[in-house]
């Protein structure tokens, strides 16, 4: 039995690594909050023609399914998920100063590549993190994550405030201000029991790659989660085009991620199955789709954007408690790994084949978005008997 005294350093350190971790997903999601809608507002403002700003901005997603699976793994063989990520933020925050210092489209291409590679396995080895702390300390995932997605809108709102106020050239700067401070969240990570493991190490990745549970389960939540694309690329240009103004489309995308944070915030209260949530979540894509590509009624449109915290914040919630359930502590990170490059490999191409869909059929490849959500929903709830839990080993940390 615990002592008294040794109560509330438990409970004291099981709130420090929540606090830390909060504090780091913040900033990490404000310097995606900048990045996202305004890295290709800098490059076009320092003379990349669109050509090259397309190929430039493909970047993190091609490193998400190729040189991304190799760093996470990497970092758990290595037993150094934690001090990965602080080598990640560094490297990242050096990285996004030397694109700044860049004017010519190749050097930049080339700069970009390589801070790109360092960048984008930092939030699978954040979640490996999370993760383990969550089964450690008998955490939530959700109400940790949620701060996340708050600081992505809060990122974004800001950028777009200074937009105002300095050159297009600058913006980058905002970028880099973001990605320091992601680097000082990241030495506040609390170090979770560094147990070295009895089992030996050797093929501990193959495991994973032979269990068709688990590709069930990055597969089908790859499926829904990449049914957003073409809401991600087209449409604010659909809206627009529809007569609605700009602060109207700001609205429209607040309301989706506030009802993301309250979906994460409520998630301990859940008490559905993992793989229930993310059939829910697919389900929920599908008819959101179904409902933007008919151009509805605003106020109907408006409801259907608070459908955002079931078709992507359920299925996050769903997906990361499964693989908390179904992928043993000693591999979390790899599997981290191979379910953000299953995103990015799917990801990329539905970006690619959305676009020349849109050019052809207009927002009815909405319709094509709630075939691939439903796919997922489909696989997910026919695979659920097989995600029985497995035990999580306590010889692992981070």
């Amino acid at each position: 039995m615990q002592s008294e005294s040794q109560i509330p350093i438990a409970a004291a350190t099981k709130r420090r690594f929540a606090v830390s971790l909060a504090v780091f997903y913040s900033a990490f999601f404000a310097v995606l909050g900048t990045h996202v809608p305004f890295f290709p507002v800098w490059l076009k403002a320092i003379g990349i023609d669109a050509v090259w700003i397309g190929i430039i901005t493909a970047l993190p997603a091609i490193t998400r399914f190729t040189t991304l699976p190799q760093v996470t793994a990497f970092a758990e063989k290595r037993q150094a998920i934690r001090a990965a990520i602080m080598v990640s933020a560094l490297a990242t925050a050096i990285g996004f100063t030397m694109v700044g210092l860049q004017q010519q489209p190749l050097a930049l291409f080339l700069i970009y590549a390589l801070t790109c590679m360092v960048w984008t396995p930092t939030m699978p080895l954040t979640d490996a993190y999370a993760l383990r702390g969550v089964a450690r300390y008998g955490l939530d995932y959700g109400p940790l994550r949620l701060w996340g997605s708050a600081a992505f809108a809060a990122g974004s709102l800001a950028c777009g405030y200074l937009v105002d106020f300095i050159a297009p050239r600058d913006l980058i700067w905002v970028i880099v201000a973001w990605a320091v401070v992601a680097v000082l969240a990241s030495l506040l990570l609390q170090p979770l029991d560094d147990l070295r493991r009895r089992a030996p190490e050797r093929h501990a990745g193959k495991p994973l790659l032979r269990d068709t549970a688990f590709w069930a389960v990055i597969a089908s939540a790859a499926l829904i989660q990449s049914s957003h694309i073409a809401f991600y690329t087209f449409s604010a240009i659909n809206w627009q085009l529809q007569g609605i103004s700009g602060l109207t489309i700001a609205v429209l995308w607040t309301l989706g991620i506030m009802a993301e944070i309250v979906v994460f915030a409520l998630s301990p209260r859940f008490s559905l199955q993992p793989s229930t949530l993310i059939a829910i979540g697919g389900v929920i894509a599908v008819q959101r789709w179904i409902v933007t590509a008919s151009e509805p009624p605003l106020v109907l449109l408006a409801i259907a954007q608070l459908g955002h915290g079931f078709s992507f914040g359920l299925t996050i919630v769903g997906t990361m408690n499964l693989l908390a359930q179904r992928v043993s502590s000693h591999q979390i990170a790899r599997g981290q790994g191979y379910y953000a490059a299953c995103n990015g490999l799917l990801g990329a191409a539905t970006s690619i084949a959305s676009g020349a869909i849109y050019a052809r059929i207009g927002d009815n490849v909405y319709y094509v978005m709630a075939a691939m959500a439903a796919a997922g929903a489909i696989l997910i709830w026919s695979a659920r008997h097989r995600l029985t839990a497995q035990p999580q080993s306590e010889t692992s940390g981070g």
